[in-house]
């Protein structure tokens, strides 16, 4: 390295010390306030309200108004139907219940500021996946500063963006008309489904509708045996009310959010554990529709950033400290004791023990619909819980007009596919207006996909979008990000497609990559002949803003000919397009020069490790 780098890197250094040591230095309180920041912060996980006995006081009210729309559930899906049936052209009566509290997200309890209304149920990870690219942890940890003022620092940037949310949506619904009620809603005993009763403490309102949305989200699935505690054992949910920085963290599942939270604490500088069920890291990842090279791609990222995979294991008991923590420390580890998958010992040589500071369990959500009463008002659940629906996001309910929407309804889990979800049910309420659904376009525009296997926008209730690979795009944020839309290579084969091709660039290979992120590759899948693009699949930086362009190649049946005769700006991530484009139509120079530039990315990073 340089001395012009050196110094360099030490004038960053010093700055951030500087101005960590103003910010401290000159707001004292705020200091004071930051070392008790899990009980002002974050709120605990309540239990479901406890109805009134007979000898309880209780309050009983009746809304003297009946509602165009009630919406139940103040996440994502929720705030965003309740906005816009409110506004124009609509212009409904639409009133939203949420109990904040009883979803274990974030709360800011100094000012009762309920920090999750409308965002997604990743909006913590999301956060906190910003701040560990923006803080670097073992630098400050370096510079002898205390743990507790590191993770406030971590914590309190994660609140400042997650209140900024907040406020908007607040400000969304206040210019909107929407009525906010906070409690627990559920439907009465007596049979109805167009009225709901809202339990706050020892007062329960009752508030009626013409038409009813229920989108209460999900919850992390919790498998027996666990010891769930909130301090050292986490959920997905759970987790965002940790109060300490892990110096290590044992993780188990090899999905979405696994592989998320994985990365942002070894960028926090925790040694990360990884354990899967699975043999094959790659081919956990390919279940839940990745592409083959790109879920290669994200394990070998894993592995080189130092995070352990255990594969073909399971968690088999725990032993837990019984002190939390002392002096802003903790005691002592938690002991993992692993058996391989099913039961059973594991091969000899295999990690059969693991300690470390926490505990999270990322293996799924389910439904959050427990406490909603549902069968009293005729509507019906799977087995997991999940509200079954027909094609126009409508429940079974033996009367009344309710719909349902989000997780709540089920896979896929995602906030993109639950907010089209609660704008077709709007849409299907108020179809008698003859509204013009966004959802729909028009046959006769080049741009409309009428095919009936690509026909994007028609249904969105959990069967068709299981049945429909065309229907959203997937994004991953991880670091590097993940995100794919239509088909994979092995999907297109077994579909039906005649030839299938593909094609990849790597990051490296555009300007932008090579300077600035070079780990990465963009890949297309295509019909041959024609050239027709069926399926693009990205693993990079900025991998689930790409996808977007990518999803409109596909729906507009967009060619390798089309891409290829394509102008780009420069410096940009998508001449990665083009670039895969010319190698679809020239594979064997895109062979030697794919070659070629890993050898000196290889090469790039071998120096930057020895200059360090």
């Amino acid at each position: 390295m340089t001395t012009g780098l050196r110094s360099f890197r030490l004038l960053l250094i010093l700055q951030h010390v500087w101005s960590f040591h103003i910010h401290t230095s000159t707001t004292r309180n705020i200091l004071k306030h930051q070392s008790n920041v899990r009980e002002q912060l974050f709120a605990k996980p309540t239990t479901p309200p406890i109805w009134p006995t007979r000898r309880q006081s209780i309050t009983l009210a009746a809304s003297s108004q009946e509602y165009d729309l009630i919406v139940v559930g103040g996440g994502a899906v929720g705030c965003q139907v309740a906005i816009a049936a409110s506004s124009a052209p609509l212009n409904k009566k639409v009133c939203l219940i949420d109990a904040p509290r009883a979803s274990g997200m974030l709360m800011n309890e100094e000012t009762g500021e309920d920090l999750s209304l409308g965002a997604p149920t990743g909006l913590f990870s999301k956060a906190l996946r910003d701040v560990s690219k923006r803080i670097n942890v073992s630098g400050l940890r370096g510079l002898g500063l205390r743990e507790g003022s590191v993770w406030n620092e971590i914590i309190s940037t994660c609140v400042d963006l997650a209140s900024l949310n907040a406020q908007d949506i607040h400000r969304q619904m206040e210019e909107s008309g929407v009525e906010f009620l906070e409690g627990y809603a559920s439907f009465p005993d007596g049979g109805g489904s167009n009225s709901l009763f809202i339990a706050k403490g020892n007062e329960v309102q009752t508030v009626t509708g013409k038409n009813i949305l229920l989108a209460t989200g999900s919850q992390p699935f919790r498998p027996a045996g666990i010891p769930f505690d909130g301090k050292r054992i986490f959920d997905s949910d759970s987790i965002n009310q940790i109060g300490y920085l892990p110096k290590s963290i044992a993780i188990t599942g090899s999905g979405i959010i696994a592989i998320e939270y994985a990365k942002i604490f070894n960028n926090l500088g925790a040694d990360v554990t990884l354990i899967i069920r699975d043999h094959l890291p790659r081919n956990a990842l390919m279940k839940i529709g990745l592409d083959r090279n790109v879920a290669a791609t994200l394990v070998a990222d894993l592995v080189q950033c130092g995070i352990k995979i255990i594969r073909g294991a399971q968690v088999k008991e725990f032993d837990v400290p019984k002190s939390d923590s002392v002096g802003g420390g903790l005691r002592s580890d938690v002991k993992i004791l692993l058996e391989k998958r099913g039961g059973g010992a594991l091969p000899k040589g295999s990690v059969t023990e693991i300690r470390c500071d926490t505990y999270l369990a990322a293996v799924g959500r389910k439904p959050n619909t427990g406490n909603l009463n549902l069968m009293s008002a005729g509507i019906k659940v799977d087995q997991y819980g999940g509200i079954l629906v027909d094609n126009r996001l409508a429940t079974t309910a033996t009367c009344g007009s309710v719909y349902a929407a989000g997780d709540v309804v089920g896979r896929p889990f995602l906030a993109s596919t639950g907010s089209a979800q609660g704008q077709a049910a709007v849409a299907s309420m108020f179809s008698s207006e003859k509204l013009t659904s966004l959802l729909e376009c028009d046959p006769n525009d080049a741009a409309c996909i009428v095919d009936p296997l690509e026909k994007v926008g028609e249904c969105f209730d959990p069967a068709s979008l299981a049945l429909n690979p065309f229907a959203f795009p997937i994004g991953i944020w991880s670091s590097p990000e993940a995100a794919y839309y239509g088909l994979s290579t092995q999907q297109a084969n077994e579909m039906g497609y005649n030839n299938v091709g593909e094609s990849i660039a790597l990051y490296a290979e555009c300007l932008r990559g090579r300077v600035f992120s070079p780990n990465g590759m963009l890949k297309l899948v295509f019909e041959k002949p024609a050239g027709k693009i069926v399926g693009v699949h990205i693993c990079g930086d900025d991998a689930c803003e790409l996808i977007h362009y990518g999803m409109e190649l596909v729906k507009g049946r967009r060619t390798i000919e089309d891409l290829n005769n394509s102008l780009f700006s420069a410096v940009t991530y998508h001449e990665l397009y083009r670039i895969a484009a010319r190698a679809a139509l020239d594979d064997e120079s895109a062979r030697k020069r794919r070659a070629a530039v890993s050898i000196a990315v290889a090469q790039r990073i071998r120096s930057n490790k020895n200059s360090k």
